[in-house]
């Protein structure tokens, strides 16, 4: 029982300090509002349902479809009798929304982050990558043998240090974040663009958050910073904006797409998406192209609440990012003004270490664009008061 008993006494501990992490449970859909399960109804500020649309009535019409008309799932992966007609179509559509040559779906991005590097990289190759990319990258770069390389978070100096540093390698991965989840900040992706090139270096962008979140018409981080069509190769989601429900991929040009379907374990070994995931995915990307208006409402309603809670003296990450953290400093505080503000109505996660760095603790805001001005200025008020009630003002988290 010694290992039990450990566990148990880390518990405990976290109990102790207010850290521990407790799952609410919804009792509806997922939305701009949602019904809490002992706290009713209250406005959602703590999903990725960026565009509004995990509940949207022409995707779950097109998951319904799916299982009418292919099932409920293969009972298979992919190379043996998992791949449908469908699962084709949503790999050519994300390689077209991307302006790539092809792409593979996974059962989430963290298993294409995690097939990706041990797959394309042996000993004799370099990755760099940013700190404070995603723990999915960081586990899977964990899996390769290659050497690795960190640069501090969006630093460019550094960045062409640690090229520097891993110089003479076979082949060089450089991997981002393209938004980082925990800051909302976006990835100087011009600039690696072009020192990439002139090291011969290959640069992945995880866009996760950037997705049908950023740039005119939703297609990521690199349209927002101009440089759509000049990354290497994506990894990136459609659990978030794109639906919400499941399922990641990596996309970019035809011969590593190729030898991942050879190569990459979470691939080969896991079993291929539902058909209602992949159909409910289609229709996400026929909303998104179809009505620039899911990308509108939500660039507006990110601008408004980022810019009145600034007014009224709360300090928040600049940034154009629906990612908008409250930097509270303590993580006990910043847990206990999360369920201060749950009792108010108001859905937001509070983040510390190890999550986050220590000393960094925030309540981390997620807009939607199916928001409406009522939902935010009702959020803005409690966060509002909740921070004054805590003692949480720009002021008091710089001194």
């Amino acid at each position: 029982m010694s290992l039990l008993n450990v566990l148990a006494g880390e518990l405990d501990q976290m109990t102790t300090a207010g850290t521990l992490k407790r799952e609410l449970a919804l009792k509806s859909p997922q939305g701009p509002v949602v019904n809490v399960e002992g706290k009713g109804e209250v406005v959602m500020l703590t999903s990725n349902n960026y565009l509004g649309l995990a509940n949207h009535p022409a995707i779950v019409e097109a998951a319904e479809k799916a299982e009418r008309d292919f099932g409920y799932g293969l009972a298979s992966v992919r190379f043996i009798c998992g791949t449908q007609t469908i699962h084709r179509d949503l790999e050519a559509r994300i390689a077209k929304f991307f302006g790539t040559e092809d792409a593979i779906l996974y059962g989430s991005c963290w298993n294409a982050n995690e097939g990706l590097f041990q797959t394309v990289t042996t000993e004799n190759d370099a990755i760099v990558s940013d700190e404070l990319n995603h723990a999915s990258i960081i586990d899977g770069i964990r899996l390769a043998k290659a050497k690795k390389e960190r640069f501090r978070n969006r630093d460019i100096n550094d960045f062409r240090r640690a090229l520097e540093a891993v110089r003479g390698s076979r082949n060089i991965l450089v991997m981002t974040d393209g938004v980082f989840s925990m800051e909302g900040s976006l990835a100087p992706l011009p600039e690696m663009v072009k020192i990439s090139q002139e090291h011969g270096a290959f640069l992945v962008v995880d866009d996760s958050h950037g997705t049908g979140v950023l740039g005119r018409t939703g297609r990521g981080t690199a349209e927002e910073l101009g440089v759509f069509g000049k990354i290497d190769a994506y990894t990136s989601t459609l659990g978030k904006a794109l639906g919400g429900s499941h399922g990641g991929f990596t996309t970019g040009p035809r011969v590593l797409v190729d030898y991942l379907r050879q190569k990459s374990r979470p691939y080969l070994f896991s079993n291929t998406l539902p058909p209602a995931v992949v159909m409910g995915s289609l229709a996400a990307f026929d909303l998104l192209d179809s009505d620039p208006s899911f990308v509108t409402r939500l660039r507006e309603n990110t601008a408004h609440f980022r810019r009145e809670l600034t007014a009224r003296g709360i300090q928040v990450r600049e940034g154009i990012s629906p990612i908008v953290p409250i930097i509270i400093g303590d993580t006990a505080k910043a847990i206990s003004m999360s369920k201060e503000l749950l009792d108010r109505g108001i859905y937001v996660s509070g983040f510390g270490f190890p999550v986050v760095p220590q000393g960094q603790a925030r309540l981390r805001c997620q807009i939607s664009a199916a928001h409406t001005r009522e939902h935010l200025d009702r959020a803005i008020g409690a966060i509002v008061e909740v921070a004054e009630k805590f003692g949480v003002t720009a002021a008091a988290v710089n001194r």
